[in-house]
């Protein structure tokens, strides 16, 4: 393409060839320099003619801007309505999380005061305006005037009050899991299962001596059963004895800490040695007639700083807690609920 340009005060016309990629380039420079124009005078200068009140500029260009406000404006109030809802039902789930947190840290035996730190912590994280958002108590009334919906502030308030919540809730269930934990090593350490599956011949207490027919007082529990029967320890601990011990026959002494010691006399054959550690329901011995015995049974007994103990009492709550723990395991959630219908 040439161009030719011409002037009263040049001498002669002058001549210009432009390509057509030249050409091109310099429409497309104009065409972003004209929307670099028009972005800029659309918001240094009807922007604010708008917000100030200019008096021509701001009636002709105002409903223009208006409309990109009010649609701008609905677009964020719903998405501001969405997640107000989704903060909502959150805040329901961990009011149910709280809920069987309070049941749950009650049944593993923690005390009131152990969760007011808590408490304390979490009234002091939500003083602020969130907390400003909550149920009258007491008497009230007066007109009802509905609120606006939640602002973006109101919500970034929310959802820090229900992380406060959530943090609180599972510093909750670390306290109970430790504490149960705590229970059920207790309970694996103190004697809670009958060594042998059969009922009691003879209890703790007076009775009649069946050698001498004597009254005496009997120290352990007897349970009759075939020569050749496993015996199973009645918690764990580590072996203590494994030897002859005069009336008592072969028997054997498990130490299980704290000045707890169970002793099983009259056996046939001890499987374990001094020193072994054994498990809660580890067979360590078989049912036998040694020492001072009229039949194949097991002497049973419970010592506490070397003081003879009734062994009903610690296996009668050995087996609450095992149908306790069966019950809470056979009962689901869903047969709760069908329960509570």
């Amino acid at each position: 393409m040439d161009i030719l340009i011409t002037h009263g005060g040049l001498a002669r016309t002058r001549s210009m060839h432009v390509r057509p990629a030249q050409l091109w380039l310099i429409l497309s420079a104009l065409v972003v320099a004209m929307l670099l124009l028009s972005g800029t005078v659309y918001h240094f200068v009807f922007l604010k003619a708008v917000r100030d009140g200019w008096p021509v500029v701001s009636q002709i260009v105002g409903p223009v801007v208006g409309r990109d406000a009010v649609q701008r404006e609905r677009y964020t109030r719903e998405n501001l309505d969405a997640m107000a809802q989704k903060v909502g039902e959150l805040q329901a789930k961990l009011l149910k999380l709280e809920a069987v947190g309070e049941r749950v840290s009650g049944l593993a035996g923690l005390k009131p005061e152990e969760l007011r730190a808590l408490d304390d912590a979490g009234k002091a994280s939500t003083s602020g305006p969130a907390s400003e958002l909550s149920v009258a108590k007491g008497a009230g009334g007066g007109p009802f005037v509905p609120a606006a919906g939640p602002s973006g502030a109101q919500l970034d308030q929310l959802v820090e009050l229900l992380d406060t919540q959530a943090d609180r809730s599972g510093d909750v269930f670390v306290l109970v899991e430790s504490r149960l934990l705590e229970r059920r090593l207790e309970m694996l350490m103190v004697p809670s299962i009958a060594p042998v599956d059969v009922p009691v011949g003879s209890g703790f207490g007076f009775r009649i001596d069946p050698f001498n027919r004597r009254a005496a007082l009997h120290t352990g529990l007897d349970f009759a059963a075939p020569t050749g029967t496993p015996i199973r320890a009645a918690a764990g601990g580590r072996v203590l004895e494994a030897d002859r011990d005069g009336a008592y026959g072969l028997s054997l002494q498990i130490d299980h800490g704290n000045g707890l010691i169970t002793r099983y006399g009259h056996t046939s054959q001890i499987l374990v040695q001094p020193g072994d550690v054994v498990r809660r329901g580890q067979d360590v011995a078989l049912v036998g007639s040694t020492g001072r015995s009229t039949g194949p049974h097991l002497h049973f007994e419970v010592l506490l700083g070397g003081v003879p103990q009734d062994p009903a009492k610690f296996l009668a709550r050995g087996e609450s807690l095992d149908a306790a723990a069966r019950t809470s395991a056979e009962v689901t959630p869903a047969t709760r609920l069908r329960k509570s219908r």
